[in-house]
Order: structure tokens, then C-alpha cells, then sequence
């Protein structure tokens, strides 16, 4: 299953009102480059993302499901060429794992987080996820 790592300022939208958001989840809008785009078209129902506060938080808070696969973002004009996922929030990270955290691992230093940290939407390797899920006790 590929993994995902999808940003978030906790003020644009937060780890809680995912989790508010319940099982009907939410579309993952806002997304404004192509790579990231590029990323969004590649996930399937049912793959797994980190949930990443990015801003002053800078952590992964938990963790999120594809519920839905790419459509066009509707908080754009038709023309406009963006698109969204639906998302769920299924798991809280026990404690957050911070960019700093991440970075001090040796194995996560080809991870896309330290590499190109201001990519929204980016892969995560199946190594780099069981890393990052035992360093925030997630399941």
C-alpha cells in the first residue's frame, strides 16, 4: 500500500476538526502545485497519510484514509486545473513527532519531509512509515 504525508496549518485546518469531521471525512482542498496534484491523482481508496501540522507545529499528529479518490477541488473554477481526495482521520498520533525528531533519525534522511519540506502532499516509503508510526505510537 503506498503511504502519504499531507500538510495542514492548523489554522487553515487542524488534526481536531478532522477528527470532527468523523467517518464522512472531508475533501482535502487548497492544494495549489503540480506536484502535489500530481501526488493527490496517485492515491487510491484506502491508502494511509500522515496527518502533518505544518506552521509552527511542524509534526505529524496522526494519521488519515483515502476515502475517496481525485476529483475536481470545488473550491475552484471549473477552468482551474485542481483537484482533492476525501480523507478520514483514523488514528491520533500518541505523541507527535516532530520535523526536528524526523530529521534526527539517520534512516528518515532521505525521507521528501527533510528534503523538500514545503511540499504539501508528498510519498512516504514503507520504511519511512514504520519509523515515523513507532516514533509516534501509532498503529
Amino acid at each position: 500500500m503506498p503511504y502519504w504525508l499531507m500538510k495542514s496549518e492548523p489554522g487553515a485546518w487542524s488534526w481536531d476538526e478532522q477528527v470532527k469531521a468523523g467517518s464522512k471525512g472531508t475533501a482535502w482542498t487548497g492544494v495549489r502545485n503540480f506536484q502535489a496534484k500530481a501526488n493527490l491523482m496517485k492515491m487510491k481508496k484506502g491508502d494511509r497519510a500522515f496527518f502533518y501540522h505544518s506552521g509552527e507545529d511542524k509534526a505529524v499528529v496522526g494519521i488519515v484514509e483515502v476515502m475517496r479518490e481525485h476529483y475536481p477541488d470545488p473550491t475552484t473554477k471549473k477552468d482551474e486545473p485542481w483537484v482533492v481526495v476525501d480523507v478520514k482521520a483514523v488514528t491520533p498520533a500518541a505523541s507527535p513527532v516532530t520535523l526536528q525528531a524526523i530529521k534526527a533519525e539517520p534512516k528518515l534522511k532521505d525521507m521528501v519531509l527533510v528534503r523538500n519540506s514545503r511540499l504539501s502532499v508528498q510519498p512516504v516509503t514503507d520504511a519511512e512509515w514504520k519509523i515515523v508510526c513507532k516514533m509516534g505510537g501509532l498503529t
